[in-house]
């Protein structure tokens, strides 16, 4: 699957690291202040729900195009491109006062998150050697989760004291860390690869020193893979969309059910949403230490199962509360559960796709979690107009567990299948030839 041979590079992972976390709170910062800013001057929740889908149906559309992109032109050139555009178009929402003309530069916006999501993805696991891998998947979702946790609290924080125009701005500047992160990090993929070698300097140590390198896949193999023809990936991607479908109205439903109904407010509204993200960040770091010990793919998406099963308990748990508060360690425990199924997930794609493919590989997920996130965002948006958000959080929980229960078959059949491919490739060529399970079946699959 082409990782690096040489000793991990955690100055770029630590790069790539702070780029993202530093641009994710920029993101969550714009995107908390204009929620408030919605539900504050009385609109409903299709407004809300309008700003939800700009912000989210570029990373669908534009996945076929954003994923080749990331595996054929060069990530330093995407990484600054896309997050210089973000920053100006962040800028021009400060002073955007017509709706239509927000919503337009929201989607903007993620037109250029649709591209470094699947760049930074994909350039991680070039970073680092295999047993690597999990803890670097960790750092860069705790890069992501820490900016979450904090946008939201700033947002309300800075939206109570300042107004909107204030976050905004500081959104802009915050995606100029992209543009710097792209500049430092050493590791490269996509056009001409970058990669480090050592080379033998005159007094007889080893230097280490940049050279042009083709990639060291089997370019067929890597043209040639879809998502569809790993029987686990697509299982695995198509029950984490399922459930997220499900569920995912709770992200429109959330801010009317905590400022109105529990009667909340923004800073407390700031909180138990940066709960939530606390917890993703527990359960990754807890989880990567998990993901390390099981060469098992099909034992690790079988645990995601199980970690979806709580998110959406935990949905069902927090209409029970009678105070906002007391949803913060309700919605901790779901985002435990949350950042271990996400750790999993990313070990299991990185381990299983073709190096040269990982950009098409990570679009793709991204588009299906995200097409299946605006289902929910749609569904919340029309049925507040309707009901009050309490029943509708009820809803949303039950209907995770029963698709996750209508998924549990066909994940199951995947692995079986799966472990008999291993179990008969490793009859045929021997012990001497096997390694980690799945990793034969990936390749095999991957170019069938």
């Amino acid at each position: 699957m082409s990782f690096t041979s040489a000793p991990s590079r955690w100055v770029d992972v630590g790069l790539a690291t702070a780029g993202r976390g530093v641009a994710t709170c920029g993101e969550f910062l714009a995107a908390t202040t204009l929620t408030l800013a919605l539900q504050s001057s009385g609109a409903g929740g299709r407004a809300v729900a309008g700003v939800l889908l700009a912000a989210t149906l570029p990373l669908v559309v534009l996945a076929p195009l954003t994923g080749r992109l990331a595996d054929q032109v060069d990530s330093r050139t995407l990484l600054i491109g896309a997050g210089l555009a973000q920053s100006v178009i962040c800028l021009g929402l400060a002073y955007a006062g017509q709706p239509q003309l927000v919503i337009g530069l929201v989607a903007l916006l993620a037109c250029g998150l649709a591209v470094t999501q699947p760049v930074l993805a994909a350039l991680v696991p070039s970073m680092v050697r295999p047993a690597d891998l999990p803890r670097a998947t960790a750092l860069n979702q705790t890069a992501g989760l820490l900016g979450v946790l904090a946008g939201p609290a700033l947002a309300g924080f800075l939206v109570g004291g300042f107004g909107t125009r204030v976050p905004l701005l500081i959104g802009a500047a915050s995606y100029l860390a992209l543009v710097l992160a792209g500049a430092l990090i050493r590791t490269r993929r996509g056009g001409t690869r970058r990669t480090t070698a050592s080379v033998s300097s005159p007094g007889g140590t080893a230097r280490a020193t940049g050279y042009t390198a083709p990639a060291t896949d089997d370019a067929a193999t890597a043209a040639n893979w879809r998502l569809r023809r790993d029987p686990l990936l697509f299982a695995m991607v198509a029950t984490l969309a399922g459930v997220i479908a499900a569920v995912g109205a709770i992200n429109v439903i959330e801010v009317f059910y905590v400022r109105e109904t529990l009667g909340a407010s923004a800073t407390v509204y700031g909180l138990v949403t940066g709960a939530w993200t606390l917890g993703v960040l527990c359960g990754a770091w807890t989880f990567a230490r998990f993901a390390r010990r099981f060469a098992d793919d099909g034992a690790l998406v079988q645990c995601g199962l199980l970690l979806l099963g709580g998110c959406c308990l935990m949905v069902l748990v927090s209409v029970t509360v009678p105070v906002a508060l007391l949803l913060v360690p309700i919605w901790l425990l779901g985002g435990i559960c949350n950042g271990g199924n996400n750790v999993l997930n990313n070990v299991v794609m990185a381990r299983r796709v073709p190096e040269a493919a990982r950009g098409r590989a990570f679009a793709a997920m991204g588009a299906a979690v995200q097409g299946a996130a605006m289902l929910g965002y749609l569904i919340g948006g029309l049925m507040l107009e309707v009901t009050e958000p309490r029943p509708l959080i009820v809803g949303c929980g039950i209907a995770g567990l029963l698709v996750l229960v209508a998924f549990v078959r066909h994940v199951r059949r995947a692995v079986r299948a799966e472990r008999a491919c291993s179990r008969q490739d490793a009859a045929s060529t021997g012990p001497a030839s096997t390694g980690p399970a799945g990793a034969g079946l990936a390749t095999s699959v991957a170019g069938s």
